[in-house]
């Protein structure tokens, strides 16, 4: 598997370089890249986890113009904005910063196409939100690709939201509570929903190989895009690191998280580990290709 080119619609950042971080450059940018397709990765969506005004407008006119100079939007066709439309609830805002969570805003949404020539490809949003259908229909029109995500959404909400033009769910399974109701829950309702794709981490800790094959026997591997959701400590070694103001720590066996908030903090791996993962778990060579090559290049390619 290691001559793969596997297609990630979600990184953080990558040794050491922080996507989100307010004092991101253009040079850190590419050195990140560089090695993200170093590790078998060749496509990928630079993913900004919910952050302020100044940091979206700053970093991803950085990202666009880098990848531009650099003959680079095949590769990297846009970013993946993982909020700032999403629950403020704990649990389901995760990692996540609680003061930068935002109400849909058109204007802001448009800012941002305007200012980065719409190098936005993908954007996850909670699905319960009031407005988010208008939101969801708005962003669809402009091309962006909308996931949910970081929510509390019922069943009626999750349709609602496919109604209005959403297609994927953000690494489904996590970025909820750790405690809900057995029955109704996001998890069940978005596993139901056939008009949404499950994108799911599969690093071996932020789901449990069971879950990972419940969802894709319910969902079926057409169905199912894997991410990293590499966090900047991915390709570090273990240890104590702060990310997104979180406390958070690096095990020896790969696990990144922040043990105050009972959460984790994005992954620690690349894709050619995920594959390697569901491959241990007897998933064969077609079905990994599909859910780490094929299907999200559906997306990139969109």
């Amino acid at each position: 598997m290691s001559n793969k080119q596997y297609v990630d619609l979600q990184i953080n950042g990558y040794m050491g370089v922080d996507f989100s971080a307010p004092d991101l450059t253009a040079e850190d940018f590419m050195t990140a890249a560089d090695n993200i397709f170093k590790s078998g990765t060749g496509y990928f969506l630079p993913t900004l986890v919910t952050s302020s005004k100044d940091i979206y407008l700053r970093n991803l006119v950085i990202m666009a113009e880098s990848v531009r100079k650099h003959g680079l939007t095949e590769n990297i066709p846009g970013v993946h904005l993982e909020g700032p439309f999403i629950s403020r609830e704990s649990g389901a805002v995760g990692a996540h910063i609680p003061e930068f969570v935002r109400e849909p805003d058109i204007q802001f949404f448009d800012e941002i196409m305007e200012r980065t020539d719409g190098f936005v490809k993908l954007i996850t949003v909670a699905a319960e939100i009031k407005g988010m259908a208008e939101f969801i229909s708005y962003a669809s029109s402009c091309g962006v690709v909308v996931s949910c995500g970081h929510q509390m959404a019922a069943a009626e909400d999750l349709k609602k939201a496919a109604d209005a033009g959403a297609k994927l769910l953000t690494h489904l399974g996590n970025g909820c509570p750790n405690k809900i109701d057995r029955h109704n829950n996001m998890i069940w309702s978005g596993m139901a929903n056939d008009d949404l794709t499950a994108m799911i981490i599969a690093d071996g800790h932020h789901l449990p190989i069971d879950v990972v094959k419940c969802i894709i026997r319910c969902k079926g591997v057409d169905k199912v895009i894997v991410t990293s959701d590499a966090a900047p400590v991915a390709g570090f070694p273990p240890g104590r690191y702060n990310c997104w103001n979180n406390d958070a720590i690096l095990e020896p066996d790969g696990k990144f998280h922040n043990p105050a908030k009972g959460c984790l903090v994005g992954s620690s791996v690349c894709m050619h580990q995920c594959a390697e993962f569901l491959e241990r778990n007897g998933f064969s060579e077609t079905e990994i290709d599909c859910m780490t090559i094929s299907n999200p290049m559906k997306i990139i390619a969109s």
